[in-house]
């Protein structure tokens, strides 16, 4: 998986976002509500809202932000019940993309995302029609300005704590475990005061999809944009080799 770190994107996507850093708040606390209504409020106990909070505070959510949110979602039992779906299809030039999201109206989900598709020239297909080309990964990303950690030092960290990769790009490095280790990686990672950029379960791509012509990367973005503008949406996985 070399030559292709989100590191750089992630960066630039974050930048994009200061402005729009409700929106992503919303959202994360939304998967920090669904993590307490599966597990309860105690992350001790609660791995999935352990990750949940993890992931928070890579994106800068602040402790007291994230503490509201999880006490509203354990003491409300009115609050709304939201459903995770996830939607495939295609994208301009054959580029695979998955859309995760957790909603409280399918209906409206469905239509939004369907737009979106439509009007970056692409089309919703069915369930499983493209997911057989990624795979189900923990991903933790580091800067390499942030850690004081020696790389080597670093890999053994992660390699000892069950990683099954460790990549060291130009300004980064790369961690990829098993879904069912990720927790325990991060975790080994956090002990040692390791600044995570991303750490997250996600989709990785077995193959990379170049767009070439302009209207095509057009497209690509207009589908992209208009899914990250989407409040029911979480995630967005695809193969376009940016």
């Amino acid at each position: 998986m070399a030559g292709h770190s989100k590191f750089a994107n992630i960066k630039h996507k974050k930048e994009k976002n200061d402005a729009a850093k409700g929106k992503i708040f919303t959202k994360l606390g939304r998967e920090l509500a669904v993590a307490v209504k599966e597990g309860g409020p105690d992350p001790n106990i609660n791995s999935r809202l352990r990750d949940a909070i993890a992931k928070a505070k890579a994106n800068n959510m602040p402790n007291d932000t994230i503490e509201r949110s999880i006490k509203r979602a354990a003491g409300d039992s009115a609050s709304v019940n939201y459903e995770q779906v996830t939607y495939e299809g295609y994208g301009p030039n054959g580029t695979a993309i998955i859309v995760e999201a957790l909603t409280d109206n399918k209906n409206r989900t469905a239509a939004n995302v369907r737009n979106a598709f439509t009007k970056g020239g692409g089309n919703v297909g069915t369930t499983g029609c493209v997911s057989f080309m990624f795979d189900r990964k923990g991903q933790i990303i580091i800067d390499k300005e942030e850690c004081t950690m020696a790389s080597d030092n670093l890999m053994l960290l992660a390699l000892d704590a069950g990683a099954e990769d460790f990549i060291e790009e130009d300004d980064s490095f790369e961690i990829i475990t098993d879904p069912d280790s990720f927790s325990e990686v991060r975790e080994s990672l956090e002990k040692e005061g390791i600044p995570m950029v991303q750490a997250e379960v996600t989709m990785i791509p077995q193959t990379w999809v170049e767009l070439t012509d302009e209207q095509d990367i057009k497209s690509m973005n207009r589908i992209l944009d208009l899914l990250d503008e989407d409040d029911d949406v979480q995630q967005v996985y695809h193969n376009w080799d940016e």
